[in-house]
This record gives structure tokens, C-alpha cells and sequence, in this order.
């Protein structure tokens, strides 16, 4: 019986160590992006994998830092320029193999980097907001400490993490966060199309 219990907790020992090692990117999926957007895009993928990997285990705000460093050097670009047409939200693999975007890609690589990490989504929201330097909407991601704390902002604007109060440059028009409506039983609405969009391409797996 004592054996029985070892073997259990040993197989649960190091199911949990295959779980924790699982890449961002599955080899399979990495092998496509890097047939379809040759091997400079492979590249970027595997430089993610070290980021994402040199900061597991540290802060969330460790974290922050380090997925909006790396996303932020992809090149802005309309999505008109990169998909023909006027909005749509990329995939992260769409956005970092094409290696341009515009503001709301930047965000959503950002937020599924930062679940990844084990950084709670619901600390995370897409902010559509509008930026008085470009009088133009913009779109952020925002971390909340707490649900009463003040957010920290990560723009592909400004590179640097700065809390809501010091970026007097952007005025807040409303949060969304899809996972959380998701569980709500609310990711169904006409006015969140983009995002019903999104999670069927990322169960599509879309490159």
C-alpha cells in the first residue's frame, strides 16, 4: 500500500514538473510559423520562450516588465498594411511571425504572455482609451493589483510600465476583459465580435 501511494504521488510529482515545462509555442506549432514565416520568425519565438522562461517564478511586476519589453520592439503597422483590412485582432503567433502590428495586437500578445506566466487575467484588461498626444483611440493593456488599486499601463507608445495617473496623455474610455465575461456567460455579445473572433482563432491555432 505504502509503494502505491509513492508511485501516485510520485507520477503526480512529475506531471506537475511536465506542466510547468510546457513552451509557450508546442514544437509542432513552432515548426509551422517557422514554414510559413521562414526562419528569422522561428527565432523570435525561441527569444520569447528565454524571456518568458528567465522570469518565471519572479514578481508580477518582473513579469510586466519583461513581456512588454519584448513585445514592444515588434514594428508598429496598420492592419490594413498587414491583413487588408480595416480592424481585425491578430493571434499572437499571426503578430510576432508577421513581426508588426498595431496597438490592440501588442496588447493581446501582451495578456496571454503574461497568463502564460501565471500572472491571474483577472488582474489584466484591454483599455480602449484615447491618446491627446495622436488624437487618436488607442488601445493599452492594464494590470491591476487589486481590483481598488491604481493600474500600471503597458503601451506600445510608451515603453516604459507607468501607473494611469502619470500618463495624463491618455484619457480612459472602458476596461474589457473577454475570460472574465467568458465565465460570466457574457463573451457572446454583439459588441465583444472581436474577441469571439480571437478565441476561435487561438483554438484554431491561427499562424
Amino acid at each position: 500500500m505504502l509503494k502505491i501511494k509513492v508511485l501516485i504521488l510520485l507520477s503526480l510529482f512529475f506531471t506537475n514538473i511536465t506542466w510547468a515545462d510546457e513552451p509557450y509555442v508546442s514544437e509542432s506549432l513552432l515548426n509551422e510559423i517557422g514554414e510559413k514565416y521562414k526562419i528569422l520568425a522561428k527565432k523570435r519565438f525561441l527569444a520569447l520562450q528565454q524571456t518568458l522562461d528567465s522570469v518565471k517564478g519572479k514578481s508580477d511586476l518582473e513579469k510586466l516588465e519583461a513581456v512588454n519589453n519584448f513585445f514592444n520592439e515588434v514594428r508598429y503597422a496598420s492592419d490594413m498594411k498587414v491583413y487588408g483590412k480595416k480592424d481585425y485582432w491578430a493571434t499572437p503567433w499571426e503578430f510576432l511571425g508577421n513581426d508588426m502590428g498595431d496597438c490592440e495586437d501588442y496588447v493581446i500578445s501582451k495578456y496571454f504572455a503574461l497568463k502564460y506566466l501565471g500572472v491571474d487575467y483577472k488582474k489584466l484588461f484591454f483599455t480602449y482609451v484615447h491618446s491627446t498626444k495622436f488624437d487618436e483611440p488607442h488601445m493599452v493593456l492594464t494590470y491591476f493589483e487589486t481590483p481598488k488599486s491604481e493600474p500600471l499601463i503597458l503601451d506600445n507608445y510608451n515603453r516604459k510600465i507607468f501607473p494611469a495617473s502619470q500618463r495624463k496623455d491618455l484619457t480612459p474610455i472602458y476596461n474589457f476583459n473577454g475570460d472574465i465575461l467568458d465565465e460570466a456567460g457574457k463573451g457572446n455579445e454583439k459588441s465583444h465580435k472581436k474577441w469571439d473572433e480571437l478565441k476561435l482563432n487561438m483554438q484554431r491555432k491561427k499562424i
